[in-house]
């Protein structure tokens, strides 16, 4: 009798890796086809999960993505133990089946991942979407508008008060979600439904991994490491918020988290907007023109240089091996997920920024 269930288990299991395996091949094939993504994914699935989940997971006040992932890595550590038991005492088959169970969770946490939100990496470009101008550019206009960033950081840096720069947490949120929507309310490209931000559970992990936030696909919340220095987590909060609109890649994450907030009339999120957008044009400007690189840097204004140094030290004090590890890994996952620069993709935003001045005229702030 115990032989017949286990035949059956087998078969049944088999069966379920069977078809989950051709679902995979279906999005896997769908992926290929951005236009059709945009429309019956991005704007059509993707629109229906956010107006379910938005609402439902913004009613408490801690992340319940994050209670997932603790229960998940739990689990995976009672899986492996109870594997290693199995093997040991030779019982093959109650391990083969183990397996297979393991596999099918596996299969069922992909196709979650990308029906709920993954499917966005393969949307057209923030480029196409956007139809902005060949994100191609020149030393010349790299440099140009880098000079304006950094006189436009400068600016913002010197209005920005003492009393800006003991905001607390909920205050900065609540202000990166009204220029979330006020973006949303400007263009179809930049729609979300309800969006929330949130402080994550795991901040004193993320801090060793060097995660300034993270957005978990399966409840569509959006959080962030609590611990940041302020005049950082506006921008970081608006970044995380893009990716609820749909933004999957993270340099469209970073370009839209940019657009809001110096779209913004809040002191402290537009002076965190252009203080990346400074950080990441110096970036690139130091691998095309180093030179260029050290003489803009003179314009930078003290205050902004101490914020620099302020967060380097921050992430510096956390500095070790689970950093370089979860980089190795995150790497491999964007690299997989339509973004070959990997952890560079970060730095590609660079060109976005540029298509949106290209396009839209800078005015400086």
């Amino acid at each position: 009798m115990a032989k017949r269930l286990n035949k059956q288990s087998v078969k049944s299991r088999l069966i379920t890796i069977g078809i989950l395996t051709l679902a995979i091949c279906l999005l896997i094939f769908i992926a290929g086809y951005p236009d059709f993504v945009e429309r019956y994914y991005s704007n059509g699935l993707y629109r229906a999960v956010c107006f379910i989940f938005h609402p439902l997971f913004n009613l408490f006040p801690f992340s319940i993505g994050d209670i997932i992932y603790i229960l998940i890595i739990g689990y995976l550590v009672y899986a492996a133990i109870k594997l290693v038991r199995l093997l040991i005492k030779k019982q093959w088959r109650t391990a083969g089946i183990f397996t297979l169970g393991l596999i099918i969770g596996i299969q069922v946490f992909s196709l979650c991942f990308y029906l709920l939100w993954g499917m966005n990496y393969y949307r057209p470009s923030a480029s196409e979407r956007f139809n902005l101008p060949d994100s191609g550019y020149t030393t010349a206009d790299l440099k140009s508008i880098t000079s304006m960033l950094i006189d436009s950081a400068n600016s913002c840096r010197k209005r920005v008060t003492s009393v800006d720069l003991r905001q607390d947490n909920k205050t900065i949120y609540n202000t990166a979600v009204n220029a979330v929507l006020s973006l949303s309310s400007s263009s179809n490209n930049f729609y979300t439904f309800k969006p929330h931000i949130k402080p994550s559970l795991l901040t004193p992990l993320m801090n060793y991994m060097g995660t300034s936030g993270y957005y978990n696909p399966f409840t569509t919340e959006a959080q962030m490491d609590y611990d940041l220095p302020v005049f950082i987590k506006p921008f970081v909060a608006c970044h995380e918020m893009s990716h609820q609109m749909g933004f999957g890649p993270e340099d469209e994450a970073n370009f839209g988290g940019f657009i809001a907030g110096t779209q913004s009339k809040d002191r402290l999120l537009r002076y965190s907007a252009y203080y990346v957008g400074v950080q990441e044009f110096m970036f690139a400007l130091r691998r095309q023109d180093s030179l260029a690189r050290k003489e803009l840097r003179k314009n930078i204004s003290p205050e902004v240089l101490n914020d620099f140094k302020t967060e380097r030290q921050f992430w510096l004090s956390y500095e070790g091996k689970l950093g370089a590890l979860s980089s190795v890994f995150y790497d491999d996952f964007l690299k997989a997920n339509n973004q070959p620069q990997g952890l560079n993709t970060y730095n590609q935003m660079v060109r976005l920024v540029m298509g949106w001045y290209k396009r839209k005229p800078f005015v400086h702030r």
